[in-house]
């Protein structure tokens, strides 16, 4: 009689803490518009990633300006760095002039394709 009490005991409580958790595991799908997927177009996106990496190559451009700096003013007079030096400075100043040509070139074809009527 006893073990019956307590297995009926065990059960309901068991019940009591694991119907809650069953209850908890209902979820409500997503809808159409709530999918996590972006709502832009994909020339949007393409032109978001073009800006990005164009402004990396910016950066890039910038950090080897100053590496270069850095190099011509720790030559001590060797001509060796000193021409290396000069060589990094003039590929950086061009790599940042690509990325301005690059940003104006973006800008351009985004207002012959897309009809807007914005400054670049």
């Amino acid at each position: 009689m006893k073990n019956t009490i307590k297995k009926a005991v065990y059960g309901a409580v068991s019940s009591a803490l694991l119907l809650p958790a069953l209850a908890l595991a209902q979820f409500e799908a997503p809808s159409g518009s709530d999918t996590g997927l972006p709502e832009s177009s994909i020339y949007a996106i393409v032109q978001n990633i073009m800006y990005w990496l164009l402004g990396l190559v910016g950066i890039a451009g910038v950090i080897g300006f100053a590496i270069s700096g850095i190099m011509y003013l720790t030559s001590a007079g060797d001509d060796d760095r000193m021409g290396t030096a000069k060589k990094a400075m003039i590929y950086s100043i061009i790599g940042v002039v690509v990325a301005l040509v690059g940003l104006v070139a973006l800008s351009a074809i985004q207002n012959m394709l897309g009809g807007n009527n914005t400054q670049f």
